[in-house]
């Protein structure tokens, strides 16, 4: 289960999109007059007057995997919707609870005014980080399906960048799990046009962030998904190395990066320096919590990458 949660002035648009539906149903009205749509919209406004504020309207949407269709009854819809809005200290004030089923997975609408019963605004401090911690909690408590939250993005309806993005996502999720190195690793993703590119120490050839590249796009590793970050893909490669028990490096990958040109030839150096490490084992994760804090750090900053083509 997730939550989409939005704050807006104006009830009347909320409530015209969230009703304006051939298969939208009520499962809920609490504290509003739901007769017709002039009514409940007079409601909210009537409540919204006892204590002004810029934006009075709360509108969040409960949305399900669609493994979870046959379970999520009306009636259990509403019970996941009464403990999410008390967890989220919305339980003092007029709610309008809709379900919808043009989508294909299970959800539901719901419209709040921020303006309690009492007059009193309903305090949005940390609204982000409190509903993804409580949407776990009730996913637990429900026994709803819990995925990885990119698999639910439907990658068909993405636009540039973020098509970009994902791509590059599902590559490295596919072929780092098959690789023990940097230079496996690279090979693999070029098959799928992503380029590396790292991020070095000042003056040395020890890297230290890492970003992807393609069709023009490039990204840290980090934003891609917190996994991807240079400290962790490696630590990850050279956990696939120790359970591999070879110390071969593929004599392909040595031909393709080695290069007379001054710029190929840092990249060897870069490639060599990477591999000797493996080979030392002194190189799974940074030395200290310094070195790895500014390795989430440095994947922002803006200093040189080396660039591997």
């Amino acid at each position: 289960m997730i939550a989409k949660i939005t704050q807006g002035s104006n009830f009347k648009g909320v409530i015209n999109y969230v009703l304006n539906r051939e298969e939208a149903e009520i499962i809920e009205a609490i504290g509003i007059r739901y007769n017709n749509k002039s009514a409940a919209i007079n409601s909210f406004e009537i409540q919204s007057k006892l204590n002004s504020i810029a934006k009075p309207v709360a509108h969040i949407s409960l949305n399900f995997s669609s493994k979870d269709r046959e379970k999520l009854t009306t009636s259990k819809m509403r019970e996941i919707a009464h403990d999410y809005l008390g967890k989220m200290g919305y339980s003092n004030t007029q709610v309008l609870i809709v379900r919808h089923s043009d989508r294909e997975h299970p959800h539901i609408h719901m419209i709040l005014n921020r303006i309690d019963f009492d007059g009193k605004r309903i305090s949005d401090q940390n609204e982000r980080i409190r509903n993804v911690k409580i949407c776990k909690e009730l996913s637990l408590k429900h026994s709803l399906y819990i995925a990885n939250g990119k698999e639910n993005v439907k990658r068909h309806r993405l636009r540039e960048p973020d098509k970009i993005k994902y791509e590059i996502y599902d590559s490295i999720k596919s072929v780092v799990s098959r690789c023990s190195n940097w230079t496996e690793f690279e090979l693999k993703l070029r098959l799928s046009g992503i380029t590396v590119e790292f991020k070095m120490k000042s003056g040395t050839l020890f890297p230290q962030g890492v970003r992807f590249a393609k069709d023009g796009y490039v990204f840290n590793g980090s934003k891609i998904d917190r996994s991807f970050s240079y400290t962790k893909l490696n630590a990850y490669l050279t956990h696939n190395r120790a359970q591999k028990r070879t110390t071969a490096t593929p004599t392909v990958a040595r031909q393709i990066v080695r290069s007379s040109t001054t710029r190929t030839t840092r990249r060897s150096a870069i490639l060599d320096n990477i591999n000797r490490m493996f080979d030392n084992r002194a190189y799974g994760s940074p030395s200290t919590k310094k070195d790895k804090d500014r390795d989430d750090e440095d994947e922002d900053s803006p200093t040189h990458y080396a660039m591997r083509r």
